[in-house]
């Protein structure tokens, strides 16, 4: 697997954790609609949230968060839809971003911007 490949998959499992200790309930991981794929969905009490993770080994071209690019956004959004759909969603939801700064295990940094996005509004 390409080191980029690893560094995603480290970053989406810290992801997890770090929403586990904070109290979201995780109720799926890759979900795939289409072309599009939503990291993580869960519940954080009452609120359906749809979590993109965006991890760099380095900051080098800029942060993490700022490779989320409206393309992806409407992706992400037209997968929640999908989701929503398929399990009959009638509760708030969020579109919340996770970026992490990963040079190894012991060396990160997990920013977590709830809120993030919201389909129709561009920023």
């Amino acid at each position: 697997m390409a080191r980029h490949n690893e560094v995603g998959k480290i970053g989406e499992e810290l992801a997890r954790r770090y929403l586990e200790e904070q109290g979201f309930r995780i109720l799926e991981t890759n979900w795939r609609y289409r072309r599009a794929e939503i990291d993580l969905i869960a519940m954080d009490g009452a609120v359906l949230v749809f979590v993109e993770v965006k991890t760099r080994g380095s900051d080098a071209f800029g942060k993490p968060e700022e490779f989320v690019t409206s393309h992806k956004e409407k992706l992400i959004v037209d997968a929640a839809i999908a989701y929503m759909e398929s399990i009959g969603h009638d509760w708030e939801l969020r579109f919340d971003i996770i970026a992490i700064l990963y040079r190894n295990d012991n060396d990160y940094q997990l920013e977590h911007f709830p809120d993030a996005f919201f389909p129709g509004l561009e920023g």
